[in-house]
């Protein structure tokens, strides 16, 4: 009877053993997969696109920008440069911000000379599916080509939703320091997993 059981145990530590490990491999592919997706990302070219859209990260508890989207904003400044075109802001505030994301972005981007004209807020979103959907509807259905800056992993994800949300898109994506890269590119695995199983219908929206 106790040989039966020792055995029994062993056996369930061998199954949970694999399946750890299986669970590991499965998430190291996964990584694999978003860094290879925002390597491969095509180039974007401004002067093809009818608006610029910048996602959004966070605002600090001083109303600073965080470097991340300070980046992403700069870049941004960048491409409208070569082209200037309609840039829509998006991000809602978040629970330790001290103003909506869409707002510190417009203030910032105003500073930096865009004309307030040229400014689209989407202040109402809290997931890039909702910044997308929200900007698609802030745009009107005659803009449909979009150009997507936000952080580099997160580009290839952002350009699946913006299809799912009716544009013809295409990314640019911004740096992001290299001791955020782990935790970063972990979420961004799992965020992956949410969009597929969205995607499936086995979770909503």
């Amino acid at each position: 009877m106790r040989t039966n059981g020792r055995r029994r145990v062993f056996l369930m530590l061998r199954l949970i053993l694999g399946a750890a490990a299986l669970g590991m491999l499965l998430w190291i592919g996964l990584v694999i997969f978003v860094t290879v997706k925002e390597k491969t990302v095509p180039e974007a070219d401004p002067r093809e696109t009818q608006a610029i859209i910048v996602l959004g990260a966070q605002v600090r508890q001083d109303g600073r920008l965080s470097v991340q989207l300070q980046w992403r904003l700069d870049k941004a400044l960048e491409l409208y440069g070569q082209c200037p075109q309609p840039v829509v802001v998006c991000g809602a505030q978040g629970a330790n911000e001290p103003v909506s994301e869409a707002s510190a972005m417009h203030d910032y981007l105003l500073g930096k000379g865009v004309p307030d004209s040229d400014l689209v807020i989407e202040d109402t979103s809290f997931n890039t599916r909702q910044n997308l959907m929200n900007a698609r509807r802030l745009l009107g259905e005659d803009i449909t080509r979009v150009l997507i800056v936000t952080s580099d992993y997160h580009v290839p994800r952002a350009l699946a939703l913006a299809k799912d949300a009716g544009f013809d898109a295409c990314g640019v994506g911004s740096p992001i320091k290299l001791v955020y890269w782990p935790k970063n590119h972990f979420r961004e695995a799992l965020a992956w997993v949410k969009y597929w199983l969205q995607s499936c219908g086995v979770l909503r929206g």
